[in-house]
């Protein structure tokens, strides 16, 4: 990064990767490169729209599919990834990788850290930002795409990374954002956020569905937000919270939901998450079916939200001696929606468990002394 430029390459083509490849690569200090299986589809102009009606305009420096056009190019790598891309695409980038690489991801709680931990040598520095720079949306793939709420500040771990000053302070200047930095990967990697709050309310609202059914509408996944996701949200939440406890995290650093939402019971956290204006118009995952609609169970909230979320927590309390009963209800009906087995008799033993960022008692007893 001489002469304090930053060639960054976005690995992924979501909304967060659009989105980011337009907010960094509008700045001519910076050099913005794609990793994507789909480079054919994009454009070296990338267009932003964000939520104050003011459009971004990027041009970007190199798009492929093969790391060994990009990987090497770049100073900085950084995952807009679902889960279970993960292990993959670290796995891909590996050989081009260096110590003067910083690897990192746009969050933190589908895993990055565990797995990065396992693939990568110990000389390539790692960052992880606790949630999502942005809350964006793909307009167009590959052409444009929509920001629809900024974040006031960004939380964010480290691991090996030399020269930490300069890093973080390039990273505010690219994310337009200041960051705080977090003391460990851990104070990361464990979210009450999507890892819970997805899967809660996804089995408030389909918990009956027996593969037969059809519902008349498509459901608003926040705007009509109930008192019965609030409340298994914040048993979760209470389950998390006690894991949370076994670790080395400061007190206080992940708050509680209620308390993070500024709620004091279900029904407040009911008014709250309907009242917040970046939440507007998210639909549930559903498909439609003729003039019906069913859930959708190839969707991220279930792809990466299950295997790459709430297992991630489940196996982390199997190895702190944590009992998760809300959690674990939730899991069991979550695996038999999308035809899978982690959890069998209470325990991470089912025949889909490797297919997941499942955290072993091996693993874990390495990972808690790095």
């Amino acid at each position: 990064m001489e002469n304090k430029k930053m060639r960054l390459c976005i690995c992924g083509g979501g909304g967060l990767g659009h989105t980011i490849a337009g907010i960094v690569g509008e700045n001519q200090q910076y050099e913005v490169n794609v990793l994507t299986g789909k480079p054919e589809l994009w454009n070296k102009e990338i267009q932003v729209l964000d939520c104050n009606n003011k459009t971004i305009k990027a041009t970007l420096h190199k798009i492929s599919s093969d790391p060994q056009d990009v990987i090497p190019q770049s100073d900085v790598v950084l995952f807009c990834l679902p889960g279970f891309m993960m292990e993959e695409t670290l796995t891909k980038i590996k050989p081009y990788l260096t110590s003067s690489h910083r690897v990192g991801t746009v969050v933190s709680s589908t895993g990055f850290f565990l797995q990065a931990f396992k693939i990568l040598p110990s000389n390539v520095g790692l960052f992880g930002f606790l949630r999502v720079p942005f809350i964006a949306r793909v307009n167009e793939y590959g052409k444009s795409a929509f920001l629809l709420g900024y974040k006031n500040k960004l939380q964010l771990a480290t691991k090996n990374i030399n020269q930490e000053t300069e890093f973080l302070t390039l990273l505010e200047s690219a994310f337009q954002t200041p960051i705080e930095k977090y003391r460990n990967f851990w104070e990361v990697t464990l979210s009450n956020s999507n890892p819970i709050l997805h899967p809660a309310r996804l089995y408030s609202l389909f918990k009956d569905y027996d593969r037969k059914q059809t519902y008349t509408k498509h459901f608003l996944f926040y705007e009509e937000w109930d008192d019965e996701s609030s409340d298994l949200l914040i048993q979760c939440d209470n389950e998390f919270q006690q894991i949370v406890e076994k670790l080395p995290i400061r007190n206080h650093i992940i708050p509680p939901i209620l308390e993070y939402y500024e709620s004091f019971d279900p029904p407040s956290l009911t008014r709250k998450i309907r009242s917040i204006k970046a939440f507007k118009g998210l639909k549930a995952p559903m498909i439609q079916k003729d003039n019906t609609f069913i859930p959708d169970f190839n969707n991220r909230y279930f792809t990466e939200d299950f295997p790459y979320g709430l297992v991630i927590l489940k196996s982390i309390a199997e190895n702190v001696g944590v009992a998760t009963p809300t959690i674990d209800k939730i899991l069991l009906w979550g695996q038999r929606m999308m035809n899978k087995e982690y959890l069998k008799n209470s325990l991470l033993i089912g025949k889909d468990i490797q297919s997941t960022a499942y955290v072993s008692r091996d693993e874990f007893s390495n990972i808690i002394h790095t």
